[in-house]
């Protein structure tokens, strides 16, 4: 971190690595306390990703990898920007995004939900934060779906975020919810995370004022890195 002051990451903001409610955590979850590492030489110096690999289509999953008209579903546009812990922004972050089709169905070789694929919907995207932090995507509002962590529960519809730094030790991981959606409270992954309001950090606000009209709606996502009250990141729940 360069200037500014350091706040301490909040651990109580953060869901236990166990959770009898969520399956697979009975088997991922540590068994032994953890161990804080440094960074390696060679992960700090490692390969970086290069501007010059974004197509002109990354950011528009509508048009993407449509083949024969476009994907089906209710068309939208995702932006924000991505902050640190004084809300500065971060310019120069790989954002890479995949999702669900508007039935719920990714485009998996694993994926096992009945829904039918849509032949124009990839549902993976990625662009670069602008010089103020500014991102945008273009997509189709993912479906729920089922999974089989209990007799009936579903996911709520979301979108994965992956943002890169400038190496690949750089990585942090989480998952962007739609406002009004009540499987949000339902959701067992959900219900890991100790504190309301770092759930409401993971629920993106229609934003009307970016609704493009007779087009697309808006929601509004900001991503902030580091702090008390930092997006909660997946692959950081220990907190360094």
């Amino acid at each position: 971190m360069s200037g500014g002051s350091f706040y301490q990451r909040d651990r109580r903001w953060h869901p236990p690595a166990y959770d009898p409610g969520y399956k697979t955590s009975i088997t991922r979850s540590p068994q032994k306390p953890l161990i804080a590492l440094d960074n390696t030489l060679s992960e700090m110096t490692g390969p970086v990703f290069g501007h010059e690999t974004l197509g002109p289509l990354d950011d528009d999953m509508i048009r993407n990898f449509a083949k024969d008209g476009e994907p089906i579903g209710q068309r939208i546009i995702v932006h924000g920007r991505v902050l640190d812990e004084d809300a500065r922004p971060v310019p120069g972050a790989l954002i890479e995004v995949w999702q669900a089709n508007a039935g719920g169905r990714y485009r998996h070789k694993k994926e096992t939900y009945l829904a039918p694929l849509d032949p124009n919907f990839g549902g993976c995207g990625r662009t670069i934060s602008g010089p103020d932090g500014s991102y945008r995507f273009r997509t189709i509002k993912p479906g729920p779906y089922p999974w089989p962590n209990g007799p009936n529960d579903w996911r709520p519809a979301h979108i994965h975020f992956s943002i890169f730094g400038h190496g690949f030790a750089q990585r942090l991981i989480t998952q962007m919810y739609f406002e009004g959606d009540p499987l949000i409270w339902l959701c067992p992954i959900v219900a890991t995370i100790p504190d309301k309001a770092a759930i409401e950090r993971l629920i993106a606000p229609l934003d009307m004022a970016n609704t493009v009209p007779m087009d697309a709606r808006a929601y509004k996502f900001d991503i902030v890195l580091r702090g008390r009250r930092s997006t909660l990141f997946e692959n950081r729940m220990e907190g360094n």
